[in-house]
């Protein structure tokens, strides 16, 4: 087994006034060249968006883009004609292929939005853009692992063009399990969204991220109540 540890108070942080972004690797301004990726996984940002403001049109192109809201909402529109709303409990999944233009938007003036921005390499390049949103209801995570994203359009969640899997977990204080790796050649990160677990015997707290490969099999024991994303992606890139 190897790992990466990434502590909540390590990442990236910006404060452009209308946004507080954490990122967990190189992004925008902030580069760490030991903290370019997960694998496929290129981009995990924790974002928090001012009242009423938001992200102009702007382009993206080869890249699975996943906005999952944990506070408030967003405002999508897209060159694909899409207009939806976005809220906690909603994943939502952009094909950008051979390219799109979108913005978002916190629609609510008198409160913010968090929402996490997770960016994956394809592994198709320059297919046909799409859209895709479901919600999920917490009470279905309680101690198990919900399907959030998988590479199939038939399997539980939304898909992606890639050999991914993501669940999210709200375990109760005490509670274990473990995850079993759905490919050979795929890891694990584990982002903490709330409270405190031990991952294969690395403790970890809210926010703080954990990647893990070379192993068939993952154990989680919640040390408090805690909500986690688990983000399962080839470590090949190519």
């Amino acid at each position: 087994m190897k790992s990466v540890l990434h502590k909540a108070n390590t990442r990236g942080h910006a404060d452009h006034g209308w946004l507080d972004t954490h990122h967990t690797f190189s992004f925008a301004n902030y580069y760490d060249p030991e903290r370019m990726n997960f694998g496929v996984l290129r981009v995990l940002n924790d974002d928090i968006v001012s009242g009423g403001r938001g992200f102009g049109t702007h382009p993206h192109d080869n890249m699975e883009i996943i906005s999952i809201p944990l506070e408030g909402d967003l405002e999508h529109q897209d060159s694909m004609g899409n207009k939806f709303v976005i809220e906690k409990g909603d994943v939502q999944v952009m094909s950008a292929g051979t390219g799109i233009f979108h913005s978002e938007y916190n629609r609510n003036k008198d409160r913010l939005t968090n929402f996490l921005q997770i960016w994956v390499i394809p592994n198709k390049t320059n297919v046909e853009p799409r859209y895709d949103q479901l919600s999920f209801k917490a009470e279905d995570r309680i101690n198990r692992f919900q399907q959030v994203i998988s590479p199939n359009a038939e399997d539980e969640g939304v898909w992606i063009h890639q050999d991914a899997w993501f669940n999210m977990a709200n375990l109760e204080a005490g509670f274990e399990l473990s995850y079993n790796i759905n490919k050979k050649g795929n890891g694990l990160y584990v982002f903490v969204l709330e409270g405190d677990v031990t991952v294969n015997g690395q403790a970890l707290n809210k926010r703080d991220g954990l990647g893990l490969w070379d192993l068939e099999e993952v154990y989680f024991k919640a040390d408090s109540n805690a909500e986690l994303l688990l983000m399962e992606v080839p470590m090949n890139m190519n």
